[in-house]
């Protein structure tokens, strides 16, 4: 879910050139459909962002990640085939509405922890100049397993929708990149990015559920299901994972991302203008201990 979820505090803006805005987490999912400004200047910002080393070496280098992917996808098929066997039980007006599968874009189906890493080696913060950049250069690869799986879903008549907070400037770029990593069944009107500062994907889910019988949700963030995990503290982001528990594996299917997402800013507490040492010092205040 990109842009990421890191909020840029105000001291970095301030010390920046650059007119860039803060990233709001998935109630956003992220960010005001904008221009970037040029790329050179977000450089002269250093961060501090160490920590999220082990996390993208995680997702590059953990064979254990790829793993889980492929899991999650091998066990979207297997919910799509049944869901096909057993839509004779469903109420009518539901039966012969088409199908379809909504699916986040960014750590979902496109990795992008090559731009994770670009920031780290660089002391970077997150930057929207930097983030539109690296989306114009459609490197991002498939996700293990999210191209077998689509592609199949697609074969069995089932309609496949990318819902992602990038911005609509990015469209063109995205959907680019999605047709080269070998993505079937992408046009303009199943790739719906985020327009006019929205960021909650409940419209566009909406949206879709008007036309068809969206059988699963796929996302490495709970706001990818549904709009009731946006902007909740953790506990209460627990509480509601714990209340809708039958429907994990089922129609809602969560795919692993420990290098961004809304659990951090759910950490932050959703603080604007965090200081990094701020940020820091709530990252292990909240860390579990015997």
């Amino acid at each position: 879910m990109k842009p990421r979820a890191y909020a840029l505090n105000f001291a970095l803006i301030l010390t920046t050139a650059v007119s860039t805005y803060l990233v709001t987490p998935l109630i956003s999912n992220t960010a005001t459909a904008q221009q970037a400004p040029p790329v050179a200047a977000a450089t002269q910002v250093k961060a501090d962002n160490e920590y999220q080393v082990g996390a993208t070496l995680y997702m590059q280098k953990a064979a254990e990640y790829r793993a889980l992917t492929y899991q999650a996808y091998n066990w979207a098929k297997i919910m799509l085939d049944t869901d096909d066997k057993e839509k004779k039980k469903l109420p009518k007006p539901e039966r012969k509405k088409p199908r379809a599968v909504v699916v986040d874009i960014d750590e979902t189906v496109l990795d992008n922890s090559p731009s994770q890493a670009d920031d780290i080696k660089n002391r970077r913060p997150f930057l929207i100049q930097s983030w539109y950049a690296w989306g114009e250069m459609r490197k991002a690869k498939a996700i293990p397993g999210s191209v077998e799986f689509l592609n199949y879903a697609v074969s069995k008549g089932v309609k496949v929708f990318f819902v992602s907070n990038r911005d609509d400037v990015q469209k063109q770029a995205t959907m680019d990149n999605l047709k080269s990593a070998g993505f079937q069944g992408v046009t303009d009107e199943t790739v719906m990015l985020r327009s006019g500062g929205v960021s909650s994907k409940n419209d566009r889910r909406d949206t879709i559920a008007k036309t068809y019988r969206i059988v699963l949700l796929m996302g490495d963030n709970l706001d990818d299901m549904s709009g009731v995990f946006e902007r909740k503290s953790v506990a209460d982001r627990f509480a509601e994972v714990d209340k809708v528990r039958q429907l994990w594996g089922g129609k809602f299917i969560a795919l692993p991302n420990a290098m961004y997402g809304t659990w951090e800013n759910a950490i932050y507490e959703y603080q604007r203008g965090m200081t990094e040492a701020q940020k820091a010092e709530k990252r292990v205040n909240s860390l579990e201990t015997p």
